[in-house]
C-alpha cells in the first residue's frame, strides 16, 4: 500500500480503477515555468491543485489564472484549486516552475468548473500538544462544495507543532453499512495520501490495522511517500522534532459525505481530543 517517491515523469502515481482503490485517481505534475499538461480523465472528476508555484488552468471553455500562491513548499502560503469535471479536458499552464497535484474520484456525472481560492478554504484546528494529536486541516473540496462536487473529497493536512498523531482515535472507511436500526454507521470511501515533511528529511510511520486488536502492518513513510487506504484502520505519526503534511484524497462509492466508523479499542479517546467531532463534521 506504501509507494515509495519515484519520478512519476507526470503520469499517475495512482492510476484509474487502481485494483487496491478504485474510487480514487492521483497525479503528481512537474512543471518549468511556461510548460504546460494536458489531461482529461475518463469516468474520474479532478481537481488541480499546485503544491509549489502557480498555474492557470483551462477547462470547459473557462479559464481560472493564477491559482496558488506558494513557494518553495506546502508550508508557504495557503492551498488553493480548480474543480476540474468528469470527461472533462484541462490543460495546466505553470506560469512560475511547479509541482502540482491532481486528485480525482470516480464519477460518472458532468457538472460545472469552479475555482477555490485561498479565502475559500474550509479550515478546522483540532487536538492538542498534550494529546500529541495537534492538527489543522484545510479543505480544499469540503463541507463548502458539497452541492458543486459528485463524490471527491479534498484536504490538506498539516501537523501544528513537532511530532505526534494524526488519523487517531483510529477509524476506518471500508463499507457502506446501517446499524440495526437503519442508522448509516460508515460509508466506503478509498483514500490516498501524499506525504511531505519539514525539514525533507524527517519521516513519519503510517499504519493499517485491518481487524481490530490483530498486528496489521506498518510502513516508513518519507518525504514523497504515497500511501493507499482501501480498508482497516489507519493512523499515521510523525518523528519528534519534525513537522508532517498530508495531501488527502477521499472518494466515496455511494455519496460524498463521509461517514467514519472509530475502531472500538479506541472509541473512549474521542473525548479526550478537543474539537475531533468538529474534525468529522468537515469531512461531508
Amino acid at each position: 500500500m506504501h509507494i515509495a517517491p519515484f519520478d512519476n515523469a507526470n503520469h499517475p502515481i495512482v492510476d484509474v480503477n487502481d485494483p487496491q482503490v478504485p474510487l480514487v485517481y492521483f497525479n503528481r505534475i512537474r512543471l518549468r515555468t511556461g510548460e504546460t499538461f494536458d489531461y482529461r480523465v475518463a469516468g474520474y472528476e479532478t481537481c488541480v491543485v499546485p503544491a509549489t508555484g502557480t498555474v492557470t488552468v483551462e477547462t470547459a471553455g473557462q479559464t481560472f489564472a493564477g491559482i496558488g500562491n506558494r513557494g518553495a513548499d506546502v508550508w508557504d502560503g495557503e492551498p488553493e484549486g480548480v474543480y476540474v469535471p468528469t470527461d472533462t479536458g484541462a490543460r495546466v499552464t505553470a506560469l512560475t516552475d511547479t509541482e502540482t497535484f491532481i486528485a480525482g474520484a470516480q464519477f460518472f456525472e458532468t457538472l460545472q468548473p469552479f475555482a477555490v481560492r485561498a479565502a475559500d478554504l474550509d479550515v478546522v484546528q483540532y487536538g492538542s500538544d498534550d494529546t500529541k494529536t495537534h492538527r489543522k486541516i484545510k479543505h480544499i473540496l469540503g463541507t463548502k462544495y458539497h452541492d458543486r462536487v459528485g463524490r471527491l473529497l479534498v484536504s490538506e493536512l498539516f501537523t501544528v507543532g513537532a511530532g505526534g498523531w494524526s488519523g487517531f482515535p483510529s477509524h476506518k472507511h471500508d463499507t457502506d453499512r446501517r446499524d440495526a436500526d437503519g442508522r448509516l454507521i460508515e460509508t466506503r470511501h478509498d483514500e490516498c495520501y501524499n506525504f511531505r515533511f519539514r525539514p525533507d528529511y524527517g519521516s513519519g510511520l503510517q499504519m493499517l490495522q485491518r481487524v481490530d486488536n490483530e498486528p496489521g502492518d506498518a510502513y516508513h513513510i518519507v518525504d514523497g511517500s504515497t500511501v493507499k487506504i482501501d480498508r482497516g484502520y489507519h493512523p499515521c505519526c510523525v518523528l519528534p522534532g519534525y513537522e508532517m503534511y498530508y495531501f488527502t484524497i477521499l472518494g466515496g462509492l455511494s455519496q460524498r459525505s463521509l461517514k467514519q466508523f472509530f475502531q472500538p479499542t479506541h472509541a473512549a479517546q474521542l473525548q479526550t481530543i478537543p474539537g475531533i467531532m468538529d474534525m468529522v463534521a468537515k469531512f461531508k
